[in-house]
């Protein structure tokens, strides 16, 4: 069978030999963007339900939201690897003897192999990242930043609260440390065309990002975005637009990039826009069946890296 598109379950099989799973922990934090030092409104799509697994709750200790995913997945899946993921809000926005705390009692259950770090460029430091740099020496850290975009205009109409070349500064300041670097963007925003969203695939292309997820704009329930939206509704994604565009933007996309997700998926009771009325399993399986019926692929028309597409 091809492989259209480079995923992270296929990425983290062939480094480790066997199939890893992810276990979601909320450890409390939050982000400058709520807590008054940039805003308190958050970024104006944000709701962190929109993407936090309901499992994910900061009532229960961190050691008691990793053993209890762990069992999980272990009576569900057979699973026997995993990594933890500080999901919620901005995950090294604290003191680092504070972090240390946290990813070493994370790291310190004998099936975690890594962290995925989710967080925001402006809240990294050299400090924090020579804490990670000397756990990536014993196991795989991963740091996602969420970017969203890289137009500036994109940036200040979501305020975001830094620009992108603070997302840049932090991506080549982790990368030179030897750790991961993932990214997160939103397409779809109304400040940018249809080419500017796809255009972000080439510039991606030129920085040292090993790890990417992907997700169209989605207006939920309870963010500064669900207001402007309800004033004056603007365009977003509807289902086969989408399935045309994800196939484009992975064809311009460098093969080398791991995918780790292609798609949003908030839940329904807080979901305004886009309503597509498909499970997870049918979006994939679409998306797959849109690339083999165009014959394409991650890579095929990637203009930036020379490494061959997937399935050239």
């Amino acid at each position: 069978m091809i492989k259209r598109y480079y995923s992270f379950g296929d990425y983290l099989k062939e480094i480790f030999g066997k199939k890893v799973y992810k276990v979601n922990v909320d450890a409390g934090f939050t982000c400058p963007n709520r807590d008054g030092k940039l805003g308190t409104t958050g970024c104006i799509y944000c709701n962190n339900d929109s993407f936090r697994p309901s499992s994910c709750k900061p009532t229960k200790s961190l050691k008691e939201q990793i053993s209890n995913g762990i069992d999980y997945l272990k009576f569900r899946f057979k699973a026997k690897a995993f990594l933890v993921y500080f999901q919620p809000y901005t995950n090294t926005y604290a003191p680092v003897e504070k972090l240390e705390e946290l990813y070493k009692e994370a790291l310190s259950h004998p099936h975690v192999i890594g962290l995925a770090i989710g967080t925001r460029p402006d809240c990294v430091d050299d400090e924090k990242l020579e804490l990670l740099r000397k756990l990536s020496q014993k196991y795989f850290i991963l740091i996602e930043y969420g970017l969203q975009s890289i137009y500036e205009k994109s940036l200040l109409y979501i305020r975001r609260g830094h620009d992108y070349p603070t997302f840049l500064k932090a991506v080549y300041e982790t990368h030179k440390r030897g750790i991961h670097v993932g990214a997160h963007i939103i397409v779809g925003l109304p400040t940018e065309t249809r080419e500017e969203s796809l255009a972000m695939a080439d510039e991606l292309n030129r920085h040292p990002i090993k790890f990417l997820k992907i997700h169209q704009l989605q207006v939920v329930k309870d963010t500064v975005m669900a207001k402007i939206y309800e004033k004056k509704p603007f365009k977003v994604f509807d289902y086969n637009e989408y399935l045309d565009f994800i196939v484009e933007f992975l064809e311009r996309l460098s093969p080398q990039v791991v995918i780790q997700r292609l798609f949003a998926t908030a839940p329904e009771e807080i979901l305004i826009a886009p309503k597509w009325n498909k499970s997870k399993r049918e979006i994939l399986n679409d998306i797959n069946r849109r690339l083999e019926e165009r014959n394409a692929c991650q890579g095929s028309k990637c203009s930036y890296n020379r490494n061959r597409a997937l399935c050239s």
